[in-house]
């Protein structure tokens, strides 16, 4: 009987003491600042065109800003269609999605179309997540974040 409230102690004791540390731990910036994130303030740019100046003069320069001024907290650079082959084949561009990457942007790009030009490895390469991203881009849209197309 006395070891049994012995034990009943000690585990009373540590469930206060693992109680207290769950309470005072502080959460990760990062954590907490994702799950604090609202839809609205989540932007997912689409870019498609492969045209280098679009991508330069509003595309990189708009996803870049829109970061570093803090006028979006998180931002998603999805490369689509003919902008994942120019991006292969532009040392320019992809200076610049490092630049991108390095401001805290997620970028992603489409397997399907990555597929079809055989760059998937490429992109992969350049720090860039490639995955099918169909049902990815339907999900942002339904789930309320905001999409500009390029």
């Amino acid at each position: 009987m006395k070891l049994m409230r012995i034990s009943i102690a000690v585990l009373l004791a540590a469930v206060i003491v693992l109680g207290y540390m769950v309470v005072t731990r502080p959460a990760t910036a990062d954590a907490t600042q994702e799950q604090a994130l609202t839809p609205q303030e989540k932007l997912v740019v689409v870019w498609t065109s492969g045209d280098k100046e679009v991508a330069m003069k509003m595309a990189f320069m708009y996803t870049y800003n829109a970061k570093k001024y803090g006028w979006w907290k998180d931002i998603t650079l999805l490369v689509w269609g003919p902008s994942s082959k120019l991006l292969t084949e532009d040392k320019d561009l992809q200076d610049y999605i490092k630049k991108i990457k390095d401001e805290g942007i997620y970028v992603e790009a489409c397997k399907g179309c990555a597929d079809l030009y055989a760059i998937a490895d490429q992109l992969t390469a350049m720090g860039i997540t490639v995955r099918y991203t169909g049902d990815v881009l339907t999900n942002y849209i339904k789930e309320g974040r905001h999409v500009l197309t390029l």
